[in-house]
Formats: structure tokens, C-alpha cells, sequence
């Protein structure tokens, strides 16, 4: 399930609707990002299925990331291990697809975050998920017959007098039979006013049914090290010609007028300063180093990592760790073994936070509650999952609604985490480095 998803100048999507006056007038740098789905169904209640299918998705995902990692330095970090391919449930695969069109509709109506960018000379138009998880950037090519390529804009080689053919192919499998792959090239590549030439992508000729959401590719933010193509992601290659003011880029999230802001930070949409933690940036990822997660105002689990990941939208730790978290909420308990999802009382929303040393920062009950298990019921599923993705019993991933991919069978969705949305974050090159701030307006 592929969901839709700057320096010189700004730019804005059909999204701001329902903004604010001062986040319509978007600074130099910035660039617009419509809401994206959740996974709360409109009754209220926990959408299991698409929550399953996403936990697939961003197994896989780091998967390959982890793959690509041993490639490109040779090995893994100590305890980390490359886990099997993660397959959706067949049931739960059935039911998504007969869910298709109307999942499709709503997200036409604005429930996912993209942005615009531009491949080739003269420039051919794409609507793209911008991820801080992964590290590539690959579209559809106009020789793509799957149905995962339908309806998407596409790219010819032959239209693009600064498009050249590189040797090799690139391949990314997602779960079950759901896989984008195709050959390699470099062209010129512009997000708003930022030009990067010869750019290495994919212009995917394979993309299986899993991916025909109404968006059409992938930008990773993420670093070189978890590439596929083994290439300066757009950001890197940007700042190395001189195209952004700074080597770093920012995130809001909000349910209106999110952004991202490129070549800096918009100092409009955070409060106080900007609160820098160093990453480990030799495992590729923005990888926090020394949190700790509160509820209540009480430090549940500490001393861990933390993958800040702009595609997901569960946070996901490890087994042992999210259930001493879980332990310190009366009435919480295991809701499904098998998924890592954990229940609460909806009356007694915990008040979680995460700090690493310094300020703590808040993730709103609203967005930590997913919904009813079922309706009519007095328990709801924390957006905090256990799951073992590979890295290790130390590393937590935190997205969009705390965390980065959302995927199935019928439709691929990257989504922000529910800590992203909760704090202004800044992905800062130049000082190996996450920022977090305290919102200037309200998120939700």
C-alpha cells in the first residue's frame, strides 16, 4: 500500500484548505505536505488491518535497509541481524484489497502527506512520499505495464535531453509479492528550486499491485549508507553542489499546513531553541543515541536508541522493553501476541513523553490512542507496538504518529509517526544530529 505521499523558493500543494493564515505563507525553503491517513477508522475504533499490513511494510523495509547497510560498509552493528521477508496474513490481504476503492477515495481527499518534485529537461512532474527511513529515489518508468504503475505520472528517458543509462538494476521487496524494481539512471531532479544534476534513481519498470495508492515514488532522507544504488540520496547530492543554504532539513506535522522545510529550519512553526542530540550515523539511520520514555511523568524504560523515521506511523520497540513500558499503566494488557499491539482503558489515556537528556517531549493522547479494539468497547490500542525488526534489543523506531511505512496488499503508505507529530524535528547533516523544539501552533 503505497500511500501519496528547498532552497530557493516555496512552494505549495492543494492541502491548505483549511491552514492557518500564517502557515499559507510558507518561507523560502519550504514545502507543503497534505495530511495522511491514519489508523483510526471513522467509528473510532483501531484499524487492525492496515496497522498488521504496515508492520509487514516497515519490517521489510528496514529489512532491506539492513541488507543495503552490509553491503555498503561491509557488515552490521553487533546483535543486529537481517530477519526473514515478513508476509501479510492472507486473510488480512483479502480484506484490504476488497477495501481498495474506498481507501483510494479517501485519500483523494487529502488523507496523506506528498510533495511535488521534478525529473529531467524539461522537467517531468511526480507526486512523492518523502521518507527519513530509507535512502533511494525511484519513480515510475513509462515502461512500467503492472498495475502498480496505473494512473501514475511516469518517466521517459527519451523526453530528458540530461538523462543517461547507469548499469545495474534496483529491486526493493516489500512483503508477500509486493516488490518495485527496474534499471538505474541519473538526471536532473528539482524539489521546488532545487536543482540537483546528474542525480542517481530508479525508474521502476515492476511495481506490483501492492503499490497503486495515488502517489507515484520515493525520496529517502536517510543516509548514503542505506542506499540501494549505492548513491548520494537528493538531499546529499543538494548540499555537495551547493544547492540549500544548510545541510539540514526540518519536519511539521500537523493535521493542516504540515511542511518540509529544506536548506534549513522555519523558525515560524517552533518555539524556544532547538534541542540537538547526536545520532550513530555509521548504522545509516538518524539514530538518537540515550532515550528514555515516561508515563505519567515517571521514566518507564531508558538508555535506548531511537530511529527517527518519517514513514511510519506506529512506534515499534523491542518485545521486552515495550511490555516494562506497558507495566507502568493500570489496566494495560496484551491485545494481539502476535502483532506486538498492547490495550489500555480509553478512560485512562497514559501521558507519554520521550527525553533524551534533555527537555521532555510529549506525545498527545490523541495521538497515541489508535482507537477502540472494537466498537463499543471501554479498551484502545497504544500506537506503540512491540516488534523485532532486525535491530538489535536496544533500538526503538519513532515516527509519524511515531513513526514510517504503511503497507498492504491494495495500497503502500508512508507514514509520519506519532512523535513527529508532536515536536518541530530538524535532520541536521552538519552536525550528525536530531533537533527537537516544542510547537509554536497546535498538532494534531
Amino acid at each position: 500500500m503505497f500511500c501519496k505521499a528547498s532552497l530557493l523558493s516555496s512552494v505549495t500543494f492543494a492541502m491548505l484548505a483549511a491552514a492557518t493564515p500564517l502557515l499559507q505563507q510558507l518561507p523560502r525553503g519550504a514545502i507543503a505536505l497534505p495530511k495522511r491517513s491514519t489508523l483510526t477508522n471513522a467509528d473510532g475504533t483501531f484499524d487492525y488491518d492496515k496497522a498488521v499490513a504496515q508492520g509487514v511494510a516497515t519490517q521489510n523495509k528496514h529489512r532491506q535497509n539492513l541488507m543495503n547497510l552490509q553491503s555498503n560498509t561491509g557488515g552490521l552493528p553487533q546483535g543486529w541481524e537481517i530477519k526473514p521477508v515478513a508476509s501479510l496474513p492472507s486473510s488480512i490481504g483479502a480484506r484490504l484489497s476488497r477495501r481498495q476503492i474506498e481507501l483510494l477515495t479517501n485519500h483523494q481527499d487529502g488523507e496523506v502527506w506528498t510533495g511535488p518534485i521534478s525529473i529531467g529537461t524539461p522537467p517531468q512532474p511526480f507526486v512523492i512520499d518523502f521518507d527519513t527511513g530509507s535512502s533511494d529515489l525511484w519513480v515510475p518508468s513509462s515502461s512500467c505495464a503492472n498495475s502498480g504503475c496505473s494512473d501514475k505520472n511516469t518517466y521517459k528517458a527519451s523526453f530528458s535531453s540530461t538523462s543517461t543509462k547507469e548499469p545495474g538494476t534496483f529491486s526493493i521487496e516489500y512483503g508477500d509479492d509486493s516488490t518495485v524494481s527496474g534499471p538505474i539512471f541519473k538526471d536532473t531532479v528539482t524539489v521546488a528550486d532545487i536543482e540537483v544534476t546528474d542525480q542517481t534513481f530508479s525508474a521502476v519498470t515492476h511495481s506490483s499491485s501492492g503499490f497503486s495508492d495515488p502517489f507515484d515514488g520515493l525520496l529517502g532522507l536517510a543516509f548514503p549508507e542505506l542506499s540501494s544504488l549505492s548513491a548520494d540520496p537528493f538531499f546529499n547530492a543538494a548540499n555537495s553542489q551547493g544547492a540549500v543554504l544548510s545541510n539540514e532539513f526540518a519536519f511539521y506535522l500537523a493535521s493542516s499546513g504540515s511542511e518540509l522545510f529544506l536548506g534549513g529550519t522555519n523558525p515560524a512553526l517552533y518555539t524556544g531553541s532547538i534541542e540537538f542530540h547526536d545520532v550513530n550515523a555509521t548504522t545509516g539511520f538518524w539514530q538518537v543515541i540515550d532515550a528514555s520514555i515516561s508515563s505519567g511523568g515517571d521514566i518507564a524504560v531508558s538508555g535506548f536508541d531511537t530511529i527517527i523515521d518519517s514513514g511510519t506511523t506506529i512506534m515499534y520497540g523491542p518485545p521486552e522493553a515495550v511490555n516494562e513500558f506497558y507495566n507502568t499503566i493500570p489496566g494495560a494488557k496484551v491485545f494481539d501476541s502476535s502483532q506486538g499491539f498492547y490495550s489500555f482503558p480509553c478512560n485512562n489515556i497514559p501521558e507519554v513523553s520521550f527525553s533524551w537528556g534533555g527537555e521532555s517531549f510529549a506525545v498527545t493522547r490523541d495521538n497515541f490512542n489508535l482507537g477502540q479494539t472494537e466498537a463499543g468497547s471501554s479498551s484502545c490500542v497504544g500506537a506503540l507496538a512491540a516488534k523485532d525488526i532486525g535491530t538489535g534489543d536496544n533500538t526503538w523506531l519513532l515516527g509519524d504518529r511515531l513513526v514510517y511505512f504503511l503497507f498492504d496488499p491494495s495500497l503502500y503508505l508512508y507514514l509520519f509517526s506519532s512523535f513527529m507529530k508532536n515536536v518541530y524535528t530538524v535532520f541536521s547533516f552538519e552536525r550528525n544530529a536530531v533537533g527537537f523544539a516544542h510547537l509554536a501552533l497546535p498538532s494534531s
